[in-house]
């Protein structure tokens, strides 16, 4: 598998453990974890485009990252509340 396959991988698993989760947070992280979902869809549509065109893969990178990044901080918001 690719690289942008194991990065999409991991974000669905990250997201998918996290999303009952964020439901039942407070208000705070439940807006974040919108934003976070939103970035989701969007990179995923970003990243199926990427598999026929050339040079998003340094974006796509930089998103991935930034979706893990807000992952992180949505589970250590719902352990810490």
């Amino acid at each position: 598998m690719s690289d942008l396959g194991d990065l999409i991988e991991q974000l669905k698993q990250k997201r998918d453990e996290l999303r009952v989760q964020a439901n039942l947070a407070s208000r705070e992280i439940q807006d974040e974890w919108q934003e976070l979902d939103d970035k989701m869809e969007d990179f995923l549509a970003k990243a199926k485009l990427g598999e026929t065109g050339e040079g998003i893969g340094s974006a796509l990178g930089q998103l991935g990252h930034e979706l893990k990044q807000g992952y992180d901080r949505v589970r250590n918001a719902i352990k810490d509340a």
